[in-house]
Formats: C-alpha cells, sequence, structure tokens
C-alpha cells in the first residue's frame, strides 16, 4: 500500500465508497514500484466534477512522485469510478516501464545467468 495517498475532490465531495475505491485501485500500485523507492513513493489523487457545460465529466488526476520523477495522468469518464480505473491502467503500464528502466543491466545479467544454470538453454535438449 501507497504510504502517503492525498485523496481532494474539486466542485465535488469524495464520499467513503469513492474513498476507498481510490485506496484500492491506486493504493495497490505499490507492488509495481521497484523495492527501494517504495518508502518514499507517494501520490495525490484529485477528483473534479465537470463545470456548466461538462456536467456530466468527471476527471481524474493522479500526480505520482518517484525517486527523481514526478508523474501526472489524466483521465475523464461519464463515471468518476471508471475514471479512477482508466489512470489505473495507465499507471500500472507506466510503472511497469519504470521498474524495468530502475533495473539496469545487472538484473538482467542476474536473469540470464538464473536461465542458463537452470538448464533452460536449447543446446541441452
Amino acid at each position: 500500500m501507497i504510504q502517503k495517498l492525498e485523496i481532494a475532490g474539486v466542485h465535488m465531495s469524495v464520499g467513503d465508497d469513492l474513498k476507498q475505491h481510490v485506496m484500492q485501485k491506486i493504493g495497490q500500485l505499490d507492488k509495481y514500484v521497484p523495492k527501494h523507492a517504495r518508502a518514499s513513493v507517494h501520490a495525490e489523487v484529485k477528483l473534479k466534477e465537470g463545470k456548466a457545460k461538462d456536467k456530466n465529466k468527471r476527471t481524474c488526476e493522479v500526480v505520482l512522485y518517484l525517486p527523481n520523477e514526478v508523474k501526472t495522468l489524466t483521465e475523464s469518464a461519464d463515471s468518476i469510478f471508471t475514471a479512477v480505473n482508466n489512470v489505473e491502467e495507465k499507471l500500472k503500464t507506466y510503472l511497469h516501464k519504470y521498474k524495468e528502466l530502475q533495473a539496469g543491466p545487472k538484473l538482467r545479467q542476474r536473469l540470464l545467468a538464473r536461465l542458463h544454470r537452470s538448464g533452460a538453454t536449447p543446446e541441452q535438449s
């Protein structure tokens, strides 16, 4: 669970069911962050309701603070729950890429060496 998760509503009130949904979806994304960075990761979630002409638009904006990087993702939908789900999917994709970039070449070398030691090479088949 992300240790610091701030949830704020802009032009709308945030009920307990919506807070639970955000904590379940966004709070669980720490498993996609590298282990060394999990303690310093925090997120700000801003839930917005559309103004006069866009009254049916709901927007979820997530600002994710990672070591040496800040990522902002925004998604709009007819339902605020759908917007949160869409942002979660985008964040998963981004964090997979972030984790691979942070892993560096040593992790790749260890994984290849482990595969080689386990006998997963085609010569032994």
